[in-house]
């Protein structure tokens, strides 16, 4: 008999709220000490400086509290998880949208108008509103989570291209990780592997014999930024491994085939 189908991971919709508004507050604090040469530099995600990176943040704050004063949508059609499958057709678009919003206002004046629309976006709607989004519907709760990955990956793009210690917020960093794991999962289902990333996510994937009990013989295991960073695109398999930042046992623990997920 099949293994029984898992059910999706809830997430506390109060808490990742409250993540997703500490996270852009985090990046705001940082955007505002930044000096023209760093606003120069090369971000490291494609071909856009450290202004179009912190311009693109902004605006996932703004389009999200635009998004909440549309109509809803009646039901939702994509859940968290397959997130990350869904966004790569709209990379040019949401680059120009960055781009239209770096010249629409200085980046100070834009994350103060982003981050007030964003409190009061979120102060009067509930997790269940339903969104209209360019990938398709989703629920508020879940589209925050993606939220997390969103603002945990450039949060850290940025702290690489500018130097800058930018914190990272424990709920965000940990709705990013467990969303990204369960991403691999439903890309590779299956039960031979577990991939660990304490504390925050444990899951099993990829085709083969289901280990039942005691020690797996296939095992991934890295640290939450290692995973993030393996999901995304920032950081290869190879490199990972070479640098002692993923432990991998047992024939079947290779995920470079699977990765990234969304880049």
């Amino acid at each position: 008999m099949p293994p029984a189908k898992k059910k999706p991971r809830t997430y506390d919709h109060a808490k990742t709220r409250a993540a997703v508004i500490a996270q852009f507050g985090h990046v705001q604090d940082a955007v505002r000490g930044l000096d023209p040469e760093q606003f120069a530099r090369p971000s490291g995600v494609g071909d856009w400086s450290v202004a179009e990176l912190a311009a693109h943040i902004a605006w996932i704050a703004d389009s999200l509290a635009a998004g909440l004063a549309r109509p809803p949508a009646a039901v939702a059609e994509l859940p968290a998880a397959e997130w990350p499958f869904a966004t790569a057709s709209l990379a040019g678009k949401i680059a120009e949208a960055a781009k239209e919003t770096l010249e629409g206002a200085p980046l100070r004046e834009l994350y103060d108008r982003a981050g007030a629309r964003l409190a009061e976006a979120l102060d009067a709607n509930a997790g269940s509103r339903v969104l209209d989004l360019w990938i398709g519907a989703m629920t508020l709760a879940d589209f925050l989570v993606t939220r997390t990955v969103e603002l945990v990956v450039h949060t850290d793009d940025l702290r690489r291209a500018t130097g800058l210690d930018v914190p990272i917020d424990r709920q965000a960093l940990a709705a990013c990780t467990r969303l990204l794991a369960d991403a691999l999962a439903l890309k590779a289902p299956g039960g031979s592997v577990e991939v660990r990333v304490p504390p925050f996510a444990v899951v099993q994937c990829i085709e083969g014999p289901r280990h039942t009990r005691g020690t797996p013989p296939n095992v991934v295991e890295t640290d939450p930024l290692t995973w993030i960073r393996l999901a995304t695109g920032r950081t290869g398999w190879a490199e990972a491994l070479d640098e002692a930042k993923v432990r991998a046992s047992g024939e079947r623990a290779d995920l470079s085939a699977l990765l990234p997920l969304m880049s």
